[in-house]
């Protein structure tokens, strides 16, 4: 079945591919990446038409099978494939997963992957087992990836009433002073998103806590007010 679904998704895309559009989003993903040329929308839409034609799997294995088969490719778009189809069949994963969940976060990582991968597969994966919130922790401490510790401060980014407060604020605490971009932004996303539930612990973790960049405590506060 993997190699029918991938090379079904390699004719279909490679025939909507268009080298016009994938100068400036190979240049948008500041050259880390091939792209075919194909948008968000239209990808959405042969994403749709080849999964309408595919089996529909039934294993755990068959899932990872295609999404490790699609970071294989050079080019951008199979790994936004291989994130939706994650996301789609997510309920199939098990902890057995957690592996090569962590090779895909830390391979051809950048946050367009890695941020749907941790609030879509990995956020769903710790609440349907419960004892993976360790694995979170760990992927927090110090010497780790630093694309597996903002998959792990934004892996509850869709909890809302069911965020475990303390473990997000423990993890924002721990990674406050880190210089890195994408760790002082993800800090303050996972912050925001929890001040919809919680705005006056967010505000009162943001007061308490000097040390956090500037970055992370203006988008933890953006849309509160005093």
């Amino acid at each position: 079945m993997t190699v029918d679904l991938v090379e079904h998704l390699q004719h279909a895309f490679g025939a909507a591919a268009d080298p016009g559009l994938a100068a400036p989003m190979r240049a948008y993903m500041r050259e880390r990446f091939e792209f075919l040329g194909i948008q968000s929308v239209a990808r959405r839409q042969l994403t749709v038409g080849v999964l309408r034609e595919a089996a529909r799997p039934t294993a755990e294995p068959d899932v990872l099978a295609v999404a490790r088969a699609c970071w294989a490719l050079p080019e951008r778009e199979y790994q936004y494939f291989a994130c939706d189809y994650l996301i789609r069949h997510v309920r199939l994963l098990s902890p057995a997963a957690v592996p090569v969940l962590r090779e895909l976060i830390t391979t051809k990582s950048w946050w367009d992957t890695v941020d749907a991968l941790a609030s879509n597969v990995v956020g769903p994966l710790v609440t349907a087992f419960p004892p993976l919130v360790s694995t979170m922790d760990a992927w927090t401490e110090p010497g780790t990836d630093l694309w597996l510790v903002r998959t792990a401060i934004l892996h509850q980014l869709k909890y809302r009433t069911r965020t475990d407060a303390g473990r997000l604020f423990d993890y924002c605490e721990r990674w406050q002073a880190e210089p890195d971009f994408f760790i002082r932004k993800g800090i303050g996303w996972a912050l925001r998103e929890y001040a919809k539930t919680d705005p006056a612990r967010v505000r009162s973790f943001v007061d308490s806590h000097p040390g956090l960049s500037a970055l992370s405590a203006r988008e933890a506060l953006k849309h509160l007010t005093r």
